[in-house]
């Protein structure tokens, strides 16, 4: 039963994430880089560090907590990580928000779940290994199927079609990008591990292990955060559209601060979940193992959801919607496998 309730708390972040790109479209008179670094302000600093704040022992502080080993490690993975963050917003430009998480998530939940246990020196054709190596195979041949089926929109869509459901779709440069997104994204992951000896601390002087982890979701928020911003800025030098953020409207400024605070409550949504979710997996050790990957198949079936919602897919063959459910199922399949391994 705990463990259902874990997993129901990982889908609501998840689906939380899957909403955040929707706020972004009501955002006016802002260049992408412009909306980029605002939402990333919100999403990767305001919010994480209030969450983070729930994580500290009554009487320390943050930098006391981050002393306990692995923050350095933690910020370093989360530069890396930000490049995946940074090349996932391009992946939704270009492929719209139900092909681009899909490819990109696909990717980052089969190398995020695979690269921690590669680095801890597990034997993956055995015991909970082999449990992760095929719950990880069966994922990427689902995201190979969900891929089959963009490209399969994409020859059966006119030009007109394309530009009418996403601006500016380009299939070829689109997953290209959004698979380099999901192998650095994967560095998230990494970061988690790296910063296990906070969050021990953190447990070992009285804080709950719901919200143990935040404080090192602050720290890889941290480090994505300084890719990002340094490539906005670089773009709004670049194109000078750094006056945006102050040329617009008084009503038009506060609409876009609302929503790009909205996108980042929402996008914090899926690890703050994911933190409170894996404290319930403690008794099932494949579950736990895989719950990154969990995160991250849910993404992808919520995001496609909303790419119906937002009719990115339509002008698709009912031939291609098949195609897509089918690598939709065989997402939820790797989930379902793994937690009947641990019946």
């Amino acid at each position: 039963m705990t463990a259902i309730i874990g997993l129901l708390i990982i889908a609501l972040g998840s689906l939380g994430q899957s909403s955040s790109y929707v706020p972004i479209k009501k955002i006016k008179s802002w260049s992408w880089e412009s909306f980029w670094l605002v939402q990333g302000i919100f999403a990767w600093m305001v919010f994480p560090l209030l969450g983070a704040l729930l994580g500290v022992p009554e009487g320390s502080s943050l930098f006391e907590l981050w002393g306990a080993g692995g923050a350095t490690k933690a910020v370093v993975y989360g530069v890396l990580w930000g490049v995946g963050g940074l090349t996932f917003g391009l992946s939704m430009r270009y492929l719209g928000v139900a092909l681009g998480q899909s490819i990109a998530l696909g990717t980052c939940a089969a190398f995020g779940t695979l690269f921690p246990a590669i680095f801890k020196g597990e034997d993956l054709f055995s015991g909970t290994g082999l449990m992760l190596l095929i719950g990880v195979s069966i994922t990427l041949a689902g995201i190979a199927i969900i891929g089959y089926a963009g490209s399969l929109r994409s020859k059966n869509m006119t030009e007109e079609d394309k530009k009418a459901a996403v601006k500016d779709f380009a299939l070829t440069k689109g997953l290209l990008v959004a698979l380099l997104a999901g192998v650095m994204s994967a560095c998230f992951a990494l970061g988690i591990e790296a910063g296990a000896p906070i969050k021990e601390a953190a447990i070992a002087n009285g804080v709950k292990t719901l919200y143990a982890g935040l404080p090192v979701i602050l720290l890889i928020t941290l480090g994505g955060f300084l890719t990002n911003a340094a490539y906005c800025i670089q773009q709004n030098i670049k194109n000078k559209t750094g006056k945006e953020y102050f040329a617009v409207k008084s009503n038009v400024l506060l609409n876009n601060l609302l929503f790009c605070a909205l996108a980042g409550v929402l996008w914090y949504s899926q690890f703050f979940g994911l933190e409170m979710g894996k404290s319930f997996l403690e008794d099932s050790p494949v579950l736990l193992a895989f719950s990154w990957s969990i995160l991250m198949s849910l993404n992808v079936i919520f995001s496609n959801v909303w790419g119906m919602i937002l009719k990115e897919w339509k002008g698709a063959s009912n031939s291609t919607i098949a195609v897509l459910a089918l690598g939709l199922l065989v997402l939820v399949s790797s989930i379902v496998v793994v937690a009947m391994a641990q019946t």
